[in-house]
C-alpha cells in the first residue's frame, strides 16, 4: 500500500476527529479509528483478516500520543484522579500483555470485529441508559482495582481502544464524577497503549503478507499521520468536555459508539 496524497488527507481527517473525541470522551479515539482504519486498509487491497488486526494495533499505537496530549489538558484542570491511576495501572499492564501477545494473535480478524461490535454496543447501552449508582458505592480496594485493571487492559487489547469504554462506565458506577472519570481514563490510556503495542509488535513480527511500512501488526504510515493530527486536537476536546453537561456528554459518547459498532458487526459477519 503506497501512501498517496488522498490517503494522507483521509488519515489526517481521521486523526483530527479521533483526537477531539479522545479529549472529549476519554476514549483514546480507538473506538473511532478502528472502523475507519479497517475501511481504509480494506479499500486498498489488504486482506480482511489483516485489515482488522492492523487497524486495531495501529489505533492502539496512536493512543500513546493522544493520551499524553489529552491528559495534560485534563491535569491542568485538576480533573485526573491519580490515586485511581496508580491502583489500576499494574493490572492494566498485565491484562494488556495477555490480550495482545496471546489471544489477539490466535483469533481471526472477523471474530475480533464481531467482538468489537458487541462489546462496544453493550458499553454504549450502559452509558445511554445513564443508570444512577447506589450513593454508598465507592471504588474497590487495591486488590479489586488490580483485577478491574486487568479486565480493562485485556479487553482494550482485543479491540484497540484506550479503555475508556470500560473504565469510564466503571468509575461512574463507583460514584466518580463523569468529568473526573473521563480525565482519569485519558491518563490510563498511556499504560494500556504501551503494553499492548509491545504485544502487537511481537505477535505480528513473523506474520506473512503484511503491507509495506508494517512493524509487526502496526502500520507506521497511518500511525505517523494520525498521531500528529490527533495530538493537535485532543486539548480542544478536553476543553469541550469541561463545558458540556454530564448527561449530554454520556449521550454523545453512546451515539458515536452505536454507529461504529454497527459497521464493525457488518464487517465481521461479511468477512
Amino acid at each position: 500500500m503506497s501512501i498517496e496524497p488522498l490517503l494522507i488527507v483521509e488519515l489526517g481527517l481521521l486523526g483530527l476527529g479521533a483526537g477531539f473525541l479522545a479529549g472529549l470522551l476519554g476514549i483514546g479515539g480507538g473506538m473511532v479509528m478502528v472502523p475507519f482504519l479497517t475501511y481504509i486498509m480494506s479499500t486498498r487491497g489488504a486482506p480482511a483478516d489483516l485489515s482488522v488486526k492492523m487497524a486495531i494495533a495501529t489505533s492502539m499505537a496512536t493512543i500513546m500520543f493522544t493520551s499524553i496530549s489529552s491528559v495534560r489538558a485534563h491535569h491542568k484542570r485538576g480533573a485526573v484522579r491519580w490515586d485511581i491511576v496508580r491502583r489500576l495501572a499494574p493490572g492494566i499492564v498485565i491484562g494488556s500483555l495477555v490480550g495482545s501477545l496471546g489471544v489477539f494473535a490466535l483469533l481471526k480478524g472477523s471474530v475480533l470485529a464481531i467482538f468489537f461490535a458487541l462489546f462496544v454496543g453493550f458499553s454504549a447501552t450502559q452509558m445511554f441508559l445513564d443508570k444512577k449508582p447506589a450513593p454508598t458505592r465507592q471504588m474497590p480496594g487495591t486488590g479489586g482495582q488490580l483485577a478491574a485493571g486487568g479486565v480493562i487492559g485485556f479487553l482494550s487489547g482485543l479491540v484497540g481502544a484506550g479503555g475508556g469504554f470500560i473504565s469510564v462506565p466503571f468509575m461512574t458506577w463507583c460514584n466518580v464524577p463523569i468529568h473526573a472519570a473521563v480525565a482519569t481514563s485519558a491518563a490510563l490510556g498511556f499504560p494500556i497503549a504501551v503494553a499492548n503495542v509491545v504485544g502487537y509488535v511481537i505477535s505480528g513480527w513473523s506474520v506473512q503478507g503484511l503491507p509495506a511500512g508494517a512493524f509487526g501488526y502496526i502500520w507506521l504510515p497511518a500511525l505517523g499521520v494520525v498521531a500528529v493530527c490527533s495530538v493537535l486536537m485532543a486539548p480542544l476536546g478536553a476543553r469541550a468536555a469541561h463545558a458540556l453537561p454530564v448527561k449530554k456528554l454520556k449521550r454523545v459518547f453512546a451515539s458515536v459508539l452505536y454507529l461504529l459498532a454497527a459497521y464493525m458487526l457488518w464487517k465481521g459477519l461479511t468477512a
